[in-house]
């Protein structure tokens, strides 16, 4: 089967691997959909890393995909099946996975592999949202509006927030959050970010600012901008690198004399990773938001290196690209 590795910095191959020999109680899945997630540039692909690194695993870095099970060792998946499988090891760039029914997902026999996959890194901010607490009347800033953000921008805005204010560095991205429910939106490379959010709030700073860039600068910007007693969300992912390994420095003193509360969030570990994937696939059936709406391009899986790099580099308004088989 075909699989992706990486050789090297920003620089994948179409190697050949055998296919996997499924376990007793597993399933063998082929993949049709495969998507890229921040997290996949910034720990791996999008940095240089020490020579003795590289071959990286066939496979890695990669763990949104969706296809069909072709063969089931399970009592609770069967063969024809189409599920987003949630990879052990972030292996996923490949033809075909052994995947754990425990990390598996069905989704519905109608529309396209990765319109549903989208559902996987929606479903994280869905968890994240619901450590938070209600929204109802509250004022949010979402910092960075890639895909995770502007998640967050969509699912907030849905859930009664008064004013939602996405911050972006780049307009295309920002046009999103305005059509996804933003009622403002901020540039801080053209307006103080802290000065534009208090005067859109008459003077008051934010209940709720949710860190979804992955920066030093724009996490000590979530720290400073929250009013007393309200909440700041750490999701964004740090960039990795030889010299340090997500070490960052933050600005101590003044956040925790406002007594305000820092929820760290990585939804991927948590004890139950299905629920909250299955309750968003559910919300798109129902309507209440499609995050397929932030699908931007397509190329097929002999492309990967093309779509990485698309990724890394924000090309061509990219939010989110996938490829397909």
């Amino acid at each position: 089967m075909k699989a992706a590795q990486l050789i090297g910095p920003r620089n994948f191959e179409i190697v050949d691997v055998p296919t996997p020999e499924v376990s007793s109680g597993n399933c063998l899945v082929q993949i049709e959909s495969w998507s890229i997630c921040g997290s996949d540039i910034r720990n791996t692909y999008g940095t240089v890393l020490n020579e003795e690194e590289y071959p990286f695993e066939p496979g890695h870095p990669g763990h949104e995909i969706a296809g069909t099970v072709v063969e089931s060792f399970s009592d609770e998946f069967n063969s024809g099946d189409r599920v987003i499988v949630l990879p052990q090891g972030d292996i996923g760039v490949v033809e075909y996975i052994e995947a754990l029914p425990g990390r598996m997902i069905r989704i519905p026999d109608e529309g396209g592999f990765d319109e549903w996959l989208m559902c996987q890194p929606s479903g994280t901010v869905l968890y994240a949202c619901q450590q938070i607490g209600t929204l109802l009347g509250k004022n949010v800033v979402v910092i960075g509006q890639g895909a995770i953000g502007l998640s967050f921008t969509a699912m907030i805005a849905r859930s009664g927030a008064q004013k939602v204010i996405a911050a972006d560095l780049f307009d295309y991205r920002l046009a999103y959050s305005k059509q996804f429910g933003a009622t403002h939106t901020v540039n801080p490379s053209k307006e103080q970010l802290q000065e534009a959010v208090v005067d859109i709030l008459g003077g008051q700073k934010p209940d709720v600012v949710i860190e979804a860039a992955g920066y030093t600068d724009t996490l000590n910007a979530a720290l400073n901008l929250v009013t007393s007693f309200g909440t700041v969300v750490m999701f964004g992912i740090q960039q990795r690198s030889p010299e340090h390994d997500f070490v960052i420095p933050i600005e101590f003193r003044d956040f925790r004399n406002k007594n305000a509360r820092l929820v760290s969030m990585a939804a991927g570990h948590t004890g139950d990773v299905r629920t909250h994937i299955e309750t968003m696939i559910e919300l798109k059936q129902r309507g209440w938001w499609d995050p397929a709406e932030m699908i931007t391009h397509r190329v097929g899986f002999d492309d990967v290196k093309q779509a990485y790099d698309m990724y890394t580099d924000r090309a061509d308004g990219m939010v989110k690209v996938v490829m397909e088989r």
